[in-house]
């Protein structure tokens, strides 16, 4: 049984996919074992609790500065065990002990087709705003694996979806959403539950 930990900072539409990709089915030989959220007023908590999950805050707020607050997180994140760690729209740069603690075990979704859009300040709207302003006809969404980088890690799926004429950010959002991030997520994570996916980072011990 896979155990993973989802972690999120706002609404927990993915967070959900997955939930609900677990109780159909579509995703074997998995159980969240915690949700943890850097925002305490994050409505994924809610959505976490509603199922019965461990949820928790943990805040950068609630610390006097960012080594604490990384040290409070990978704290919360260690005492869950888990085997993989999905930021399922997670607005938090992870500290680098983190990234080799659980080096080829840290999945992320991002909202464009990597490596457009993406990196640095690409995050939310502000990647549907960059596509819409470049004029690109196809934008779609991203699983990968976490290194280093930002948004640089080996590529597990994408999906493609297209942009219409009259599509403003947060229209194409929810359609990016709806037809690429809630169907390559679950998928991803329900391949590597299965042992259709073994990250070459583990390997290499980054």
């Amino acid at each position: 049984m896979l155990k993973v930990c989802v972690c999120i900072s706002g609404g927990g539409t993915n967070l959900q996919a997955i939930m609900d990709a677990i109780d159909a089915q579509t995703i074997t030989n998995t159980e969240i074992v915690k949700v943890i959220s850097n925002n305490k007023n994050a409505y994924a908590l809610e959505r976490a609790r509603k199922k019965g999950l461990d949820a928790v805050a943990v805040s950068p707020k609630d610390y006097e500065n960012r080594e604490k607050f990384h040290e409070a997180f990978l704290a919360c994140v260690d005492s869950a065990q888990p085997d993989l760690v999905v930021l399922a729209g997670f607005l938090v740069i992870l500290p680098p002990l983190m990234i080799k603690k659980y080096a080829g075990r840290i999945i992320n979704i991002h909202p464009s087709l990597i490596p457009s859009f993406c990196g640095k300040g690409f995050y939310g709207l502000k990647v549907h705003e960059a596509a819409l302003a470049r004029g690109v006809k196809v934008t779609g969404a991203t699983v990968h694996f976490v290194d280093e980088g930002t948004d640089t890690g080996p590529i597990i799926l994408q999906k493609a979806v297209e942009v219409l004429p009259d599509d403003t950010p947060k229209i194409l959002q929810q359609r990016v959403m709806e037809q690429a991030e809630w169907q390559i997520l679950p998928k991803a994570i329900n391949m590597i539950a299965n042992g259709q996916i073994i990250s070459s980072m583990e390997e290499k011990n980054i």
